[in-house]
């Protein structure tokens, strides 16, 4: 059997008084009611309180008061029974005439043979500037949501100026070739416009892509389809939930697919829809634009141009790679991340 060492009661005293004597820490040691035995020094000096006048005084008489809170005596009263400890307790100290603190209190209770004498050691650490430094980057981020949405209302409409101003000159050059060049361009304006317009209201963060494409493709089709009865543009995708960077590339491609559908797979007011699919499995992921329109051999996807270069640079940012095939009727291109 091993022989279990006894610390008399007047060594662990002394032994307690030296802890608090020497700590760095702001230490109080308290007895079964509350009443402070020692201070540390760094509790005196931190907490602006005379050594002289600590020794002896009732724990919520210390200072000016500012230590008598209710929950913290309950706390410490259940500590002394032996029924629990103290630990990580945050609470305001509010001194008249000074700053509030922000503190976090620890007590426990010494056990060693004297069983009669209850001492508790409290410490305490003042978390104010940490607990300050959290609200004044709270308010940074508030502030940079509020100048990020100014931001992107002032994009939004210079978008929209622009896209004004490519329609106008449409209308107004004699040249069919430059009319073409700058529909193209009026399109994909209000393209990325549309693209900006509902990643604004996902404030950046993560972008669940099923509602984010259906709002995409309902502002293209409001936009570019006359007729609703004779084109459709359905959306097909599953619960995937993706980043914002990611969503404004998958919304391009999306754009830039529809827009070469609408342009090229339906001559002659030809009847028929456009389905936009998302799937993921993983990280494994397929985008994909079918039409039932004329197909490749009748004029459905046209020689690579500055659209298809738009596309493979995107699907090249995503670390995926673009497949194009006829449907029967009509053609699908697959976007394919593996």
């Amino acid at each position: 059997m091993t022989e279990q060492t006894h610390i008399h009661p007047e060594a662990a005293g002394s032994l307690a008084l030296a802890v608090i004597a020497s700590s760095r820490t702001p230490l109080l040691l308290l007895d079964g009611d509350l009443t402070v035995i020692s201070a540390s020094d760094s509790f005196c000096r931190d907490f602006e309180i005379d050594p002289a006048d600590a020794r002896g005084c009732k724990l919520a008489e210390l200072g000016a008061g500012e230590w008598n809170g209710r929950q913290l005596n309950a706390m410490l009263k259940a500590t002394v029974a032996g029924n629990t400890e103290i630990g990580g307790y945050e609470m305001d100290l509010k001194r008249e005439g000074r700053p509030p603190r922000c503190v976090v209190l620890e007590a426990h209770k010494l056990d060693y043979a004297d069983s009669g004498n209850v001492r508790i050691i409290l410490s305490v650490l003042d978390i104010t500037e940490a607990r300050h430094a959290e609200k004044l980057k709270e308010a940074l981020l508030r502030e940079k949501a509020v100048l990020l949405k100014e931001l992107q209302h002032r994009v939004a409409n210079s978008l929209q100026i622009v896209a004004s101003v490519l329609m106008l000159s449409a209308r107004r050059v004699q040249s069919e070739e430059t009319r073409i060049h700058l529909r193209d361009a009026h399109q994909r304006v209000m393209s990325i416009a549309a693209v900006q317009r509902h990643l604004a209201v996902s404030d950046l963060k993560d972008v669940r892509l099923r509602g984010y494409l259906t709002e995409l493709c309902d502002s293209l089709a409001a936009s570019m389809i006359h007729d609703h009865d004779q084109l459709s543009i359905v959306v097909q995708a599953d619960f995937s939930i993706t980043s914002a960077e990611e969503s404004v590339s998958l919304g391009l491609i999306v754009t830039e697919l529809v827009i070469n559908a609408l342009k090229h797979a339906f001559p002659m007011h030809r009847n028929g829809r456009i389905v936009v699919a998302y799937q993921a499995t993983g990280p494994a992921w397929i985008l994909s634009v079918a039409d039932d329109g004329v197909g490749m051999h009748g004029g459905g996807v046209v020689k690579p141009g500055l659209g298809t270069g738009i596309i493979e640079a995107l699907a090249s940012q995503l670390d995926a790679t673009v497949h194009t095939a006829s449907s029967h009727p009509g053609t699908r291109i697959s976007i394919v991340h593996a």
